[in-house]
């Protein structure tokens, strides 16, 4: 109950924000952009280096990121190799040796899956950048037009008398 509160508030956060909607659009897929690529382990750094480089915001481009999270990791390798693998024409199934695990015999066992891999995950990351802005756009423009005050209350007449 406490994630869904927390995931609730940072929503909340990214949708009041005082810039346009388009820009806030733009951090989100930037941020799903980043959640897709194949650079593991730099996904926090790249999402700080993006929201520096291009002053966005934080809170929308790691909204994004964390579409990559322990939930969905599992998921996102898997679409990330299969899409490159699909692309490149490998029709192959990743085997892993667990008798030898060390450093030379893991880089030799993943080397091969390397390029697929690093295709599908830059694919995939172009695909839900590119479909993430114009949806991300839509509901934050719908959700600030609903939430937005009516015209504040009129103001009393001006009193002739005083």
């Amino acid at each position: 109950m406490a994630d869904r509160r927390s995931f609730r508030t940072l929503l909340r956060q990214v949708l009041h924000l005082q810039e346009s909607p388009q820009r806030t659009a733009f951090a989100f897929a930037l941020g799903v952009f980043v959640a897709f690529c194949p650079a593991y382990g730099f996904h926090m750094i790249l999402v700080g280096l993006f929201t520096w480089l291009f002053e966005l915001n934080f809170v929308a481009l790691l909204a994004g990121a964390l579409i990559n999270n322990p939930w969905t990791i599992v998921p996102i390798l898997g679409m990330t190799y299969w899409s490159g693998a699909l692309l490149i024409g490998r029709t192959d199934t990743p085997a892993f040796n667990w008798h030898d695990l060390s450093f030379t015999g893991l880089y030799q066992q993943v080397l091969p899956y390397a390029a697929p891999f690093a295709l599908g995950g830059i694919v995939l990351s172009l695909i839900g950048s590119l479909l993430a802005y114009p949806a991300a756009c839509y509901f934050i423009s719908k959700y600030r037009r609903s939430t937005s005050s009516p015209d504040p209350a009129p103001l009393p007449p001006h009193d002739q008398l005083g």
